[in-house]
């Protein structure tokens, strides 16, 4: 029991190498372009340096978060790569160990990433990224924008959230709107419009319908109009800072959303595909881990293998999860299919790679 229990701990210590190496340099790589994107703010629109740096601070989370699948990948391919390189890998094995039994610990690993990776995501980041966009809004704010944002939620206080589809930053009208209204039943009062417009605090809205349902969510009243006026009694700041992006809300919070949307009878496929991105995206931490063990077998290069795949690996991956993610919002496959298709494609190639490990040649 001793010697396997060692082999673990010696390649967890080779792991951890390149997994900090991967995470610090990524890390900083996202920082410096971010920083030169916000240095802007300060020469351009004199921006305190104090306020950019307290917002670059914010997306420090977000960013880590990002970098955590990454380098378990990284650290996966390096690790075993140069056991695979220098031999060490072929003496384990000929001690009795089969692949799948050394590979363990790098999972585990993987899992325990990914476990943290969806902590941060739904506890740190969206808090940390409501900050950050808060902030930048203000700045904005001041220009003359429009204060409100387009595809955004937010709460418009008295029982009462907005969403908004879409901004004309010159004209400043607004399209797309939706607002519904929490009663004491358990479908609320949903408002639509095409477009409108909103002043301090009052919205005129155009063109539109209002819905009224019974507690069985069927619709017992509707009622278009030309005109109708929603007098809010919250201020500017109050309203940017209620504003949140699907980024800057949780799963829990997104889920809310779309449950009230749905039990009005709106489709909001691209909500629906987000709310469970949020946790697949973690688990790719695991995923890389499952993928890329097994095609270690297969370097010959080391360090340098493992870089190349790296690249290759992230490229496939995120270029598949953007294409799987437009393939759910546009209603070809379905939301939860969309969010787990690549992350179940490279499990699958994972696992078969792994069935041929130990198999004889």
């Amino acid at each position: 029991m001793g010697f396997p229990r060692k082999v673990d701990a010696y390649i967890m210590r080779e792991f951890a190498g390149p997994f900090a190496f991967c995470v610090v340099g990524f890390t900083i790589i996202l920082i410096s372009g971010l920083l030169f994107e916000l240095t802007d703010l300060i020469f351009v629109k004199s921006v305190p340096v104090e306020t950019v740096g307290r917002m670059l601070l914010y997306k420090i989370p977000e960013m880590v978060v990002l970098t955590l699948p990454i380098a378990v990948l990284f650290g996966t391919l390096v690790s075993l790569g140069r056991l695979v390189q220098d031999s060490e890998m072929k003496v384990l094995r000929s001690s009795g160990l089969s692949f799948p039994r050394l590979m363990l610990p790098v999972c585990l690993l993987g899992f325990v990433v990914s476990g943290i990776t969806y902590w941060a995501a739904e506890e740190v980041v969206p808090e940390a990224n409501h900050k950050y966009e808060n902030t930048l809004r203000r700045i904005v704010f001041t220009e003359g924008i429009p204060l409100i944002e387009e595809n955004v939620f937010f709460y418009g206080g008295e029982n009462r959230y907005f969403y908004i589809g879409e901004v004309d930053s010159e004209t400043r009208e607004l399209s797309h709107i939706l607002v519904y209204e929490l009663g004491q039943g358990a479908f609320p009062r949903l408002i639509t419009a095409k477009r409108g417009s909103f002043v301090d605090n009052l919205w005129v809205l155009y063109d539109g319908i209002v819905q009224e349902m019974d507690e069985e969510g069927f619709v017992t009243h509707e009622t278009r109009f030309g005109q109708m006026e929603i007098v809010t009694d919250q201020n500017a700041d109050l309203f940017l800072g209620n504003q949140r992006t699907t980024n800057e809300m949780n799963r829990r919070e997104l889920k809310q959303h779309i449950e009230r949307f749905q039990r009005s009878g709106l489709r909001v496929l691209s909500f629906v595909v987000d709310y469970h991105m949020k946790l697949a995206m973690p688990m790719s931490s695991f995923i890389f881990a499952l993928f890329a063990a097994p095609l270690t077998l297969y370097s010959r290069a080391g360090r340098s293998f493992g870089v190349a795949v790296s690249l290759a690996v992230i490229f496939m991956y995120y270029v598949g999860m953007s294409v799987a993610r437009s393939l759910g919002v546009n209603g070809v496959l379905p939301p939860i299919v969309a969010a787990w298709l690549v992350n179940s494609l490279f499990a699958l190639v994972g696992l078969g790679l792994l069935i041929r490990a130990d198999r004889p040649k």
